[in-house]
């Protein structure tokens, strides 16, 4: 298991983070998406941390509470000790009636805090993030309202999912303008088969120093294996019950036959193939796997061990590349000059 630094921070973090989105069940998506309870989570927990997992991911509205008192119940029944694991989890999404028990404002960001602490029996969050960008709330009250919980101690790093790149970049800004504590990562969707991030995203977090943090890697489970052209996943498996994230079907289709090519010649599964390709991507700092049997965490927990070789990136990428889109094209052609420049003054010194 390699240990990549969050963002521009000192803190090291493994390649594989846990998450906890299948823990807890409960009604509608989180029936469908996961029904672990106490003992099958503690099973998962303690895996991930066997294998060099330091980092787990969980959320407060993660079946309205419970994965947070899951996540937080199983460090207990495991004793790990709290320097041996980072902990991260997020507000946004509503947990209550009110109008004021959701978004990113500071009265919901400072409830959110303490009731997250709460459920997960601790003293402190490693990264608390901003689950999604909130059109009724300044992002200057967001970024400030972080901030005083860096400075009381409660959070220790700050981060944000399913932003823009320009919405990030505009709350970098003010960060350093003001001294503020700043976003260190950003929590997206990225797979194989869905490689939008790669547009403006990908180019912002190289720049300003921010960590990706991958959820969904295998597209809500349409690249486990299970499907293709000429097969459908069994009943009551996840794209049959919860048909999430959004995917091009064909374009999905033509990455999965690629890499069922490269599994083979490995004698590994596409999943592990999934992953890997993953985490061959420069931008990523850590890929969230979730699982609900042990069976499933380690065939993910074994995708760090799979090296692709140029040969095999070549192919993947083939099958895989977004389509050209405007300013890209142009910057590609427009640029051509300067990066040879660039390439020339690199390879004499």
């Amino acid at each position: 298991m390699r240990y990549n630094p969050l963002g521009r921070t000192g803190l090291f973090v493994s390649e594989l983070c846990l998450g906890t989105m299948t823990f807890g069940g409960g009604e509608g998506i989180w029936h469908q998406i996961g029904d672990l309870q106490q003992a099958d989570a503690d099973r998962l927990v303690g895996r991930a941390i066997e294998a060099g997992i330091n980092f787990i991911d969980t959320a407060d509205v993660y079946s309205q509470g419970r994965s947070e008192q899951i996540t937080g119940q199983a460090l207990k029944n495991l004793r790990i000790a709290r320097d041996q694991v980072v902990i991260a989890t997020k507000v946004f999404g509503q947990t209550g009636g009110t109008p004021n028990e959701r978004g990113a404002s500071r009265y919901h960001i400072m409830d959110g805090v303490k009731a997250s602490l709460k459920r997960l029996q601790l003293d402190h969050i490693d990264l608390y993030q901003i689950h999604g960008f909130d059109p009724a709330t300044p992002v200057e009250e967001t970024v400030r309202a972080l901030d005083t919980l860096v400075q009381q101690g409660h959070v220790r790093y700050v981060g944000v999912s399913n932003w823009a790149a320009w919405q990030i970049v505009k709350a970098l800004g003010f960060a350093r303008q003001y001294g503020l504590a700043r976003f260190e990562s950003l929590q997206a969707y990225y797979t194989i088969a869905g490689r939008d991030l790669e547009r403006e995203i990908v180019p912002m977090l190289a720049s300003e120093g921010v960590g990706l943090m991958v959820w969904s890697p295998l597209a809500g489970g349409l690249l486990s294996g299970k499907y293709g052209r000429d097969r459908d996943a069994e009943a009551g498996s996840r794209r049959t019950t919860f048909d999430f994230p959004p995917v091009d079907r064909e374009r999905a289709y033509d990455c999965i036959d690629a890499m069922r090519v490269v599994a083979e010649a490995k004698g590994v599964s596409v999943a592990q193939i999934a992953l890997a390709w993953l985490l061959h991507q420069r931008a990523v700092t850590t890929v969230i796997v979730g699982a609900k049997k042990v069976e499933q965490l380690d065939d993910n927990i074994a995708a760090a061990g799979v090296k692709l070789s140029a040969e095999e990136l070549a192919r993947l990428d083939e099958a895989s590349r977004l389509p050209a889109e405007y300013p890209g094209w142009m910057f590609e052609r427009q640029g051509e000059a300067r990066r040879a420049q660039l390439a020339q003054s690199r390879q004499a010194t």
